[in-house]
């Protein structure tokens, strides 16, 4: 064999091994987007943290958002505000090339995770540890008054005022927020947006949920998951995911388990 065809046949044998040994493409893998959303009082700089780090590291687009319940913003905006934002943020991450998106939220973040779905199309929502579901008697006790009052403000064409109203969080107590009445209503009636069984009811039954519940959550979260869990529709892809932690640390904790279940979900 000549020097020019041994040199050939190397070079044959090398190119063969490089296309071999070549990571096989991605199959039409769609580029996944997700919304989070914060708890009561927190910022997108606290627990969610965690999880929006965790989800960029595998590729996908995130918008980590700091919603009107912050304490920084403490309601400066209303059920209908908070909804465009997060569909703003949709939009975003579609322009961005976002194929698939969803929404979490954590603790209050998760019910009004709810809410969104139950009013706007996604491919997935995840509620993380819910809570704060104002139909709750723990609210009536102890945001009843101020309740009453905003909607006196409201009947009386005052709505538009500010003044000094009650929040309630488990690991807080009572707290005083200062917004304008018509705002404070339209996230504090007991019938409304913040209702978590009435979203989850009005959700369609086209979109999965997975919903995370840590198994050392605060013990009503714990009592009542079930119940709130029955509420949503019947779709093959709706879970309950029992995690290890406790409330703070759900999004930390549900890294894994939020990439499989939306790996499910795409792929469907």
């Amino acid at each position: 064999m000549s020097r020019f065809n041994r040199l050939l046949v190397l070079f044959v044998a090398s190119l063969a091994t490089a296309l071999f040994s070549a990571p096989a493409p991605a199959q039409n893998a769609p580029t996944i987007g997700i919304v989070i959303m914060h708890g009561k009082g927190g910022r997108p700089e606290r627990f969610v943290s965690v999880l929006a780090e965790g989800l960029e590291r595998k590729g996908w687009l995130v918008a980590n958002i700091e919603m009107p319940w912050s304490g920084r913003r403490e309601y400066d905006d209303d059920i209908a505000g908070a909804e465009q934002q997060v569909t703003a943020a949709l939009n975003e991450l579609r322009s961005k090339g976002a194929k698939k998106v969803f929404v979490a939220g954590h603790s209050q973040g998760g019910v009004f995770a709810l809410y969104y779905a139950s009013r706007n199309p996604l491919d997935g929502v995840i509620p993380m540890a819910p809570g704060g579901s104002v139909d709750a008697t723990v609210y009536t006790q102890n945001v009843g008054g101020a309740l009453a009052l905003a909607q006196r403000m409201v009947a009386d064409g005052k709505g538009a005022e500010r003044g000094v109203f009650k929040d309630y969080e488990r690991s807080r107590g009572v707290n005083d927020i200062h917004t304008t009445a018509a705002t404070y209503v339209t996230w504090f009636d007991p019938n409304g947006a913040m209702n978590q069984g009435k979203s989850s009811r009005a959700i369609p039954a086209t979109t999965p949920v997975l919903y995370i519940a840590p198994r050392n959550d605060y013990p009503g979260l714990v009592r009542f998951k079930s119940s709130m869990f029955a509420a949503l529709p019947s779709n093959p892809l709706t879970r309950m995911a029992d995690i290890e932690g406790d409330h703070l640390n759900a999004p930390g904790n549900s890294i894994d388990t939020i990439a499989r279940w939306v790996g499910e979900v795409v792929a469907k």
